[in-house]
């Protein structure tokens, strides 16, 4: 393994908060909040005063800011004691600790800067990975080495560097592996290298890298089934194929080696009319659900907590970004799948209101339980990260 230099892994920095609840922020080299909006009246990132009043839940929920700012906040991982780190398409790794017990986090420490899109965030015996656009670093101890661990260890360099669809979702199966994908460098094309469109494992240290499923869009959210554990994972369809379609897709892999259809096949059925001659739909595994048109779904969980009403638990919850090249928008919301074994049985909004008469003021991107039972939910356009509550 190598230790990497140049990298500023920590800053001392962080904020606290106060006996009235605000926050002080001292995040170095981090934005302060301030009021712009653009010009048709849309919130701007970092605004103060998010409207979680108008986020819309089932009877008996509340949502709640957990942290913030959390500048870029993506990609959401549980470590030890509590402690949440937050990947960023930017260039900082964030921990989040709430160490009073209100369910709030008042420390946000900038754990790792200077990193290149380290959106993908994984906790194993202690140690911090943290996947770059081309390689995964590991920042070992890390909450023993807070606010400022030591320069991180390379783990593996042997991805792509492209930036297209090259941030990652990363995550530890039950086999003890690391599952890293790689999207394809391109709206639709067709790549010789068989890296691309894909979903990679390998080892803890690195060794023993292998394909595990291909045809793969871009997914940049992923999780096991709590009692097959069989992987399943969202995709975001292609576009310019109009407003309504391809769908994004909900896709379960039923054993290693498997191909899910891009370029040649979308959402399951639309032979693609560029790679889709010869190549027929039913030579690829179908998705589970088809999801919306241009949603841009990314972070997926099984719902494994027991605060939620005994009808969610084993249940899907995937936070939708929404459409940026549609007519009308779509998404910016989190979804419920509901499961029957391996059957979807529906696709029904679990919270909804980013989106407010065709204005955004936040886009969900990933999603966690917590050990409470409580649902972690960041958002990168807002800056902030929310927590979902059973309150009845």
């Amino acid at each position: 393994m190598k230790t990497l230099r140049g990298i500023d892994p920590g800053l001392s920095e962080f904020t606290r908060k106060s006996r009235t609840g605000s926050i002080l922020v001292v995040l170095a080299a981090v934005f302060l909040p301030t009021l712009a909006c653009s010009s048709d009246g849309v919130r701007q990132p970092g605004s103060p005063g998010l409207p979680l009043d108008r986020i819309r839940l089932p009877q008996g929920f509340r949502i709640e800011l957990y942290a913030y700012p959390v500048p870029s906040a993506r990609s959401l991982t549980l470590g030890d004691a509590g402690t949440v780190f937050v990947g960023t398409r930017e260039d900082r790794v964030y921990a989040l600790r709430d160490q009073d017990g209100d369910h709030r986090a008042e420390d946000v420490l900038v754990v790792a800067q200077g990193l290149n899109s380290p959106n993908g965030v994984a906790v194993k015996d202690g140690d911090l990975y943290v996947a770059e656009i081309s390689r995964v670093l590991r920042f070992d101890d890390i909450l023993g080495h807070l606010p400022t661990p030591p320069a991180p260890v390379l783990v593996s360099d042997a991805f792509p560097r492209d930036a297209h669809h090259g941030w990652k979702f990363i995550a530890f199966g039950p086999d003890g592996k690391l599952y890293v994908p790689v999207g394809a460098p391109c709206n639709v094309c067709l790549r010789d290298d068989p890296r691309y469109a894909a979903i990679h494992r390998m080892n803890a240290d690195g060794t023993g890298r292998e394909l595990y499923a291909s045809g793969v869009r871009n997914t940049v959210g992923f999780d096991w089934h709590p009692v097959t554990h069989e992987l399943w994972f969202t995709d975001n369809g292609r576009d310019y194929l109009g407003d309504n379609a391809p769908p994004d897709e909900l896709n379960r892999v039923s054993a290693p080696g498997l191909h899910f259809g891009f370029p040649f096949c979308q959402g399951g059925d639309i032979s693609d009319p560029e790679f889709g001659e010869n190549h027929p739909c039913s030579d690829y595994v179908p998705p589970v659900q088809k999801l919306g048109p241009h949603v841009a779904s990314l972070g997926m969980r099984f719902y494994s907590g027991t605060m939620f009403p005994e009808t969610y638990r084993g249940q899907i919850i995937i936070a939708e970004h929404g459409s940026w090249n549609r007519s009308t928008r779509i998404g910016y919301r989190l979804m419920l799948v509901r499961l029957e074994g391996n059957k979807a049985l529906s696709y029904e909004p679990f919270a909804e209101g980013w989106l407010s008469n065709g204005s955004v003021w936040g886009r969900p991107v990933d999603v966690l339980v917590m050990p409470d039972g409580a649902l972690l939910v960041s958002d990168d356009y807002a800056g902030a990260v929310y927590r979902i509550s059973w309150a009845d």
